[in-house]
């Protein structure tokens, strides 16, 4: 009797429960297991997929690397919200296991650059810029952002206070620490600011204060933007219906879908009952990705990768020398790494980028307004 062979493990990591954004974890994780199905046999095994809830807790998400380690994981995937991934970025680091990270944009995902790591979203510099550059075309010279204090939230506010003082505009800060959606009302009308962005949680506050805003008549020519993407996601329009329409965001989709991402795009709907968001597209090129690395260029453990239980102590650094050799055809255009200057990941370089919206006449249908 021949024994089944032993599947390579893949400790993936995904927001599935509050505090974190579960829709963005549904989504991530559909795109992931989705291609871990079709990945087919890796030198004779199957992909097997360990599946931690991260929460959005940085301590969580460390902690479950370290168990996931110790399981014998080839690598690791996945994570939605950046200060968590900069978290499990770290310790896949300090294990000297790979970590391709689906959807995180903060810039500095790890301290100091590393070859353990590669990312498939583009880099918040990016991706901002474009949103920036949107705005200023648009004629918004005064814009307010109301944030809150997280490393991901500070970083979006000096990339859009950098790139918009250049070019002639304005950026006024509202710490929403001290304040509620009237106040953030009362401070946009004084500043007469043209536009507001969210940079904050949702569902709150980013919910009150949408509705405040568009409650208030001294605003009713107030943009108001998104770039963190939240009005992507069936939540966002459930909760705020025609309010919630016509606020830009940032998503990571081209004008057409390759081939592939065609097909990807029907399987996802039937997984989830709804059109795919772009984070489940992200989750299905991570994992073809993470097999091809996996087919070509090893595990970085040897013989029986993907069931040791010393982190660390393969035999060659395997995956994490395939990211500047990887090539392939993704959902979304071709997928491949290389050093960015200020990434300290392997990057690739670049996902496409548009600036979209909710359409007030059809508020199912998406509007696509900029794209890079």
């Amino acid at each position: 009797m021949n024994t089944p062979p032993s599947p390579i493990r893949i400790g993936a990591l995904v927001p599935l429960s509050k505090p974190g954004w579960v829709e963005a974890g549904r989504h991530l994780l559909a795109g992931l297991e989705l291609a871990a199905g079709e990945a087919g046999l890796i030198d004779g095994r199957p992909l097997e997929l360990l599946v931690r809830d991260t929460a959005a807790d940085p301590a969580q998400a460390a902690a479950a690397v370290d168990e996931l380690a110790d399981l014998g994981v080839a690598a690791f995937v996945g994570e939605y919200h950046s200060v968590v991934a900069r978290s499990a970025a770290a310790r896949a680091d300090a294990l000297a296991l790979p970590f391709l990270c689906s959807s995180a944009v903060l810039d500095a995902l790890t301290e100091q650059p590393t070859d353990w790591v590669a990312r498939i979203a583009p880099a918040q510099s990016r991706g901002w810029r474009v949103y920036a550059d949107f705005l200023l075309k648009s004629g918004h010279t005064r814009i307010a952002v109301a944030t809150q204090p997280t490393v991901y939230w500070a970083s979006g506010t000096r990339i859009l206070r950098e790139h918009l003082a250049a070019r002639g505009g304005t950026l006024i800060e509202l710490d929403m620490s001290p304040l509620d959606a009237a106040a953030v009302c009362d401070a946009l009308a004084d500043h007469r600011a043209t536009a507001l962005l969210l940079l904050v949680g949702t569902p709150e506050p980013a919910v009150p204060i949408v509705q405040a805003v568009r409650a208030d008549p001294r605003l009713a020519d107030v943009l108001i933007g998104a770039p963190a993407g939240q009005p992507e996601f069936a939540e966002w329009h459930s909760l705020l219906g025609s309010d919630g329409t016509a606020i830009p965001f940032l998503r990571y989709l081209p004008e057409h879908l390759t081939p592939l991402g065609t097909r990807v795009e029907a399987a996802l709907r039937e997984r989830l009952g709804a059109a795919p968001s772009f984070v489940g597209f992200e989750g299905y090129d991570t994992i073809a990705t993470l097999a091809e690395a996996l087919r070509f260029h090893g595990t970085g453990h040897g013989t029986d990768a993907g069931t040791n239980t010393s982190p660390g102590s393969g035999t060659s650094p395997g995956i994490a020398e395939a990211w500047p050799h990887i090539s392939i055809e993704g959902t979304r255009g071709r997928i491949q790494f290389s050093r960015v200057p200020g990434i300290s990941v392997w990057q690739w370089a670049w996902p496409p980028i548009q600036v979209a919206d909710r359409d007030p006449a059809a508020p199912d249908r998406f509007r696509v307004l900029a794209s890079d």
